[in-house]
């Protein structure tokens, strides 16, 4: 069975009134972890597109930003879509129960948060209520205000990102400190690294943007000490 049925599936059972703490305890462990992941990432999402008055095309497009979907699945992918703006539970519902299923697993929590950004940012505006939208989710998360801010600033077109920050690091940190967050920054983003903590496949495009981010960081703090 495809991602995206398994996702018809979860979301059909919460449509037929199912609760959504018992759907999300059917997904605590892998691989069926990446659907809760999915089902995230579309149920805020959709919400979320309508935080600024309208849901635009650019913004139902964002989807594929985030996720890879096969030619023969759009179909079922649409679907999900429309469901998931049709499901009347609050966002604060799923984020807390998808911050109940991960825990402290902040690394997934933000990769979550992430795929958020590239919705909001589909179509071209940062609009003030989607970074409401984002900021009380991610404090439903845990996530402190630094941490926010750096995730803001590689996608935010007017808050441009500070290399130090995107490290995780400050400027009077050792060179040699920073050379090892910015190594270990590359790892955690790796595919591989996302996959196991319940990145599906089909959203692999946020490794890749984390990567560049990471690596243009390290690119600007290693050549302006050189």
């Amino acid at each position: 069975m495809s991602l995206w049925s398994r996702i018809s599936d979860a979301l059909a059972a919460l449509r037929q009134g199912e609760s959504l703490s018992n759907v999300f305890a059917r997904l605590r462990t892998p691989p069926e972890r990446s659907v809760a992941f999915t089902i995230a990432v579309i149920a805020l999402g959709a919400k979320m597109a309508k935080a600024d008055g309208r849901v635009t095309r650019d913004e139902v497009t964002a989807f594929r930003a985030v996720f890879h979907i096969p030619e023969g699945a759009r179909a079922q992918a649409a679907r999900v879509f429309n469901l998931a703006r049709q499901d009347i539970t609050g966002y604060a519902t799923y984020a807390r129960s998808i911050k109940s299923m991960f825990g402290d697993n902040m690394a997934v929590l933000e990769d979550l948060l992430e795929g958020l950004f590239f919705i909001a940012m589909a179509d071209g505006e940062y609009h003030p209520k989607e970074d409401d939208f984002i900021q009380t989710v991610a404090t439903i998360f845990g996530l402190s205000d630094r941490r926010f801010r750096i995730l803001r600033t590689r996608f935010a077109p007017d808050a441009p990102p500070d290399a130090y920050d995107v490290l995780g690091v400050t400027p009077d940190t050792p060179l040699e400190d920073i050379r090892a967050a910015w190594r270990r920054s590359v790892r955690e983003s790796h595919p591989d690294q996302m996959i196991s903590r319940g990145v599906p496949e089909e959203a692999i495009n946020l490794a890749t943007a984390k990567l560049v981010a990471i690596n243009r960081a390290w690119e600007e703090i290693s050549t302006g000490r050189a």
